[in-house]
């Protein structure tokens, strides 16, 4: 069984910046794609970013890329997502998940993904 604990969220203002932390246990970490999602109000859960096995190579949603930076250390069993220039259309609940099934494939669908966190609230204020 694999626990995953995401930290960092918080209250930021437009332009600001935040770093989100994930923090797996149980399981082989470094043969988890893992990935980060998340979920508005009144909207359906979205796929963020997504980091293969050895952090070498990464995918984002076109909404967060070149603001938002998705990375690992699997040594530490944590991944990160450092979201900088920060909108009021982020404010959402960000959660990380770990795909477990399908090699070291960097899947955009949350069905494919086994494990979630709780997640961790990110607000944006304009």
């Amino acid at each position: 069984q694999v626990q995953l604990v995401e930290s960092g969220g918080g209250l930021v203002q437009a332009g600001g910046s935040l770093r989100l932390s994930c923090a797996a246990s149980g399981g082989t970490f470094s043969t988890y794609v893992m990935g980060w999602f998340r979920q508005a109000p009144g909207k359906e859960r979205e796929f963020v970013a997504v980091v293969d096995w050895f952090g070498g190579n990464t995918d984002y949603a076109d909404s967060v890329k070149g603001r938002f930076t998705v990375s690992r250390d699997n040594y530490k069993n944590m991944v990160y997502l450092h979201m900088n220039a920060l909108k009021p259309e982020d404010t959402a609940l960000y959660y990380c998940a770990a795909l477990i099934r399908f090699g070291n494939y960097m899947s955009h669908d949350e069905k494919q993904y086994t494990y979630w966190g709780q997640g961790t609230q990110v607000t944006v204020s304009s």
